[in-house]
């Protein structure tokens, strides 16, 4: 893994955005893993080990989040600020096409950018994200983005087993890795979320409707895998059904598990590697 930095631009000047790189760094079969709201991109760790053969794995920290800057005070955590970012990411990575994998807010942006005219996207992933986004999930998500302290890393993984029920089947040693890196530490030692606090007042401002973006993913005509926990508020029956309708879209359901996939589980690694595979050349 090798850990590098690209400049993108916000609406007050330049900040860093920090992405993990793993496989050949001459391959031109690209893969870029997203991550969720409040995560960062060693979630993707397992994943891009399995697929590092295959790809040059790109997964990048979303701006506020990992080793990414944080923005401005005044300067919006937002879509299209997003959008900017993984623009300006993929322009670095100089090649004409890449593949998607994206957990939730990440999975918004894929689509998002592969309903564009021109995108270089020819294949996406999905966990657990679609185009409708119910209140009532984006009201429980925002209410749990709140700042703690920790004073060591028995705190953390205690908090993240509550937060993630959907991961209840991780290791140990998965747990501890992900609590290492889900903090950063002040000067007094303490532990705290590794992401901008403003992140949060973003999520409680766009939890007051539903998030309906349909128009835009009824632009997306490549092939996509869905990834579907059975009991998600985020991405409910109703929505994977419709979904559904598209003939380029396969579905992974996984029963009894909610808001949201890992993707570190076996399972979760081989459905998505063999789905790749296996459009390696369409």
């Amino acid at each position: 893994m090798r850990t590098e930095y690209v400049l993108a631009l916000n609406g007050a000047g330049f900040h860093r955005i920090c992405y993990r790189e793993w496989g050949s760094a001459d391959n031109d079969r690209v893969l870029l893993c997203v991550h969720g709201l409040t995560r960062n991109s060693r979630d993707f760790d397992e994943l891009a080990k399995s697929l590092s053969r295959d790809y040059r794995v790109i997964c990048p920290d979303l701006v506020g989040r990992g080793g990414s800057d944080w923005l401005p005070a005044g300067q919006p955590y937002h879509l299209p600020q997003y959008l900017n970012d993984m623009a300006t990411l993929i322009a670095r990575l100089n090649v004409e096409t890449i593949d998607w994998v994206g957990t939730s807010l990440g999975g918004i942006i894929g689509y998002c950018l592969a309903a564009m005219d021109h995108s270089p996207i020819r294949h996406l992933v999905l966990n657990d994200i679609g185009p409708l986004i119910p209140q009532s999930a984006l009201a429980r998500i925002a209410s749990q983005i709140t700042e703690p302290v920790f004073n060591n890393r028995d705190e953390v993984e205690a908090c993240m087993r509550e937060r993630y029920p959907a991961w209840r089947y991780l290791s140990d040693e998965q747990w501890y890795q992900l609590s290492l890196h889900a903090t950063r530490t002040d000067e007094q030692e303490r532990l705290h979320w590794h992401f901008d606090p403003a992140i949060g007042s973003a999520a409680t401002e766009a939890s007051t409707a539903d998030i309906d973006l349909w128009p835009v993913w009824q632009k997306v005509s490549i092939p996509q895998l869905l990834i579907w926990g059975q009991d998600s508020d985020v991405l409910t029956e109703t929505t994977v059904r419709q979904m559904q309708q598209n003939e380029q879209l396969e579905l992974l359901e996984l029963p009894g598990i909610d808001h949201v996939p890992s993707l570190m589980e076996p399972e979760h690694i081989t459905t998505i590697v063999d789905w790749l595979r296996r459009h390696r050349n369409h």
